[in-house]
């Protein structure tokens, strides 16, 4: 299905049936509870706006901090502000991520280093002489695409959560009552298949298919589930229709579930986007033998690190509602008892110059480091290859600190899908470049 067509399906079923009810296409859904066995989930944390991982993953030797403080300039972060990871002292984190700290420490948590997109490895020589690169680098809608696809064009309609839900739908959730991927951010290609779609939840939404219009909620509803029996003839509004008949019935599948359930006793912070995304996905994981799934993947976001200005006091206050949410999700899952069953990691358009500009901020870049956790990760330690933090320097695709990856989206991804059950064979499928790479599992999880 292409994306013009996935385009009016969405919005034709909020107005060919759904709209005077306030659905969403696949659902405004909520919260569930129970347990399978071989069970797992995936939960990817996307950061729009591209993240300064330069001030998330710091070295702290002396040596290391002193190079990154001289060329960082007003965007240094105080080496006594920072968070020690002891496992591997040479680096730290940024003071607003203690619970990353804590989790890292514990080894419940590990950092990939100089994560990208990528063809196929790549180094400084090379791209300077325009051999391979990915598609519209430093583009926000490109790099946020080629991130949720793997495939390195942002014309590719399906994103890799998607595609491995085409090629594990036949052997896992054979009974299963709504789509193996959900999504508590809206609607994403990263979920999207060739032969499957997500389900869209709007977090803390716990009363199923809502309406906003009083007392004439009853008869317009009504009247909107009469139309769905209509066969309008017209192939495109009759699959929306189908859709749109879907979103109810994963209402009331959900809404049904939830009244066996207990609240979780784990408490998520309050005012906090991500967290209250999380928190609906733990409830919907508490739900997952009611709900006969095996499988889940998970979308979920925070925006509003594009900080080409005042960057350390905006990417302070992300950061510090990032690590409250993380931590109480791992926490959600350890009372859930499936903390080893549940793998999160994070996604980002790109990392920023290491090189800041004129205006205290940094601007759009390539390399980035990101976070993996949960009880299955291999924790307390750094994947990949960090980079040489020189302007110009080896790794830098110019002058002012574009790291070029080191390791690529691909191989991050296909890290985590081998974990999730796909299996070799089915990794091209998947991950259209992974045979680019010698390497196909970096062994994190």
């Amino acid at each position: 299905m292409n994306s013009k067509r996935r385009s009016f399906i969405k919005y034709a079923s909020l107005a060919a049936a759904g709209n005077f009810i306030g659905l969403r296409p696949f659902g405004a859904l909520n919260a569930l509870a129970q347990s399978p066995t071989n069970y797992k989930a995936l939960v990817c944390i996307f950061l729009f706006g591209g993240n300064d991982a330069n001030n998330m993953l710091i070295p702290f030797d002396t040596a290391g901090y002193n190079n990154y403080s001289s060329i960082r300039g007003p965007l240094a972060l105080a080496q006594n502000t920072l968070l020690p990871l002891t496992p591997t002292p040479n680096f730290a984190l940024n003071p607003n991520l203690p619970d990353l700290q804590t989790l890292f420490n514990n080894k419940n948590a590990a950092f990939v280093a100089n994560v990208g997109n990528l063809v196929q490895p790549l180094n400084r020589a090379e791209y300077l002489a325009g051999q391979n690169a990915p598609t519209n680098l430093f583009s926000h809608p490109d790099q946020q695409l080629e991130w949720q696809n793997a495939a390195q064009s942002a014309v590719t309609p399906t994103g890799w959560a998607g595609r491995i839900a085409d090629v594990l739908g036949s052997s896992y959730n054979t009974n299963a009552t709504i789509p193996m991927i959900t999504s508590v951010a809206g609607d994403t290609l990263f979920c999207n298949g060739n032969a499957t779609s997500p389900v869209s939840v709007s977090p803390g939404n716990l009363g199923a298919a809502n309406c906003s219009e009083g007392t004439e909620c009853t008869a317009r509803q009504a009247a909107a589930q009469a139309m769905l029996t209509f066969n309008s003839g017209i192939s495109l509004v009759q699959a929306d229709d189908n859709i749109t008949t879907n979103a109810y019935s994963y209402a009331k599948t959900l809404s049904d579930a939830v009244q066996s359930i207990s609240p979780l006793t784990t408490v998520f912070p309050s005012n906090n986007s991500l967290a209250s995304q999380l928190k609906q996905i733990a409830q919907i994981i508490q739900v997952r033998a009611a709900l006969g799934v095996q499988r889940q993947i998970f979308f979920a976001s925070l925006g509003n690190f594009d900080t080409h200005a005042d960057q350390l006091p905006l990417q302070s206050a992300l950061l510090a509602q990032v690590s409250p949410a993380i931590a109480a999700f791992y926490n959600a899952t350890v009372e859930l008892g499936v903390q080893n069953d549940v793998t999160s990691f994070t996604m980002s358009d790109f990392a920023r110059t290491f090189q800041p500009n004129s205006n205290n901020g940094s601007d759009h870049a390539w390399g980035s480091h990101h976070m993996v956790f949960g009880g299955a990760v291999n924790g307390g330690q750094i994947y990949g290859t960090f980079p040489t933090l020189s302007l110009g320097g080896p790794d830098d695709s110019g002058s002012n600190g574009r790291w070029i990856p080191s390791t690529a989206t691909s191989q991050y991804a296909a890290t985590l899908a081998q974990w999730f059950g796909v299996s070799s064979g089915n990794l091209p499928t998947v991950l259209p470049n992974i045979g680019n790479f010698t390497v196909n599992n970096l062994g994190f999880v």
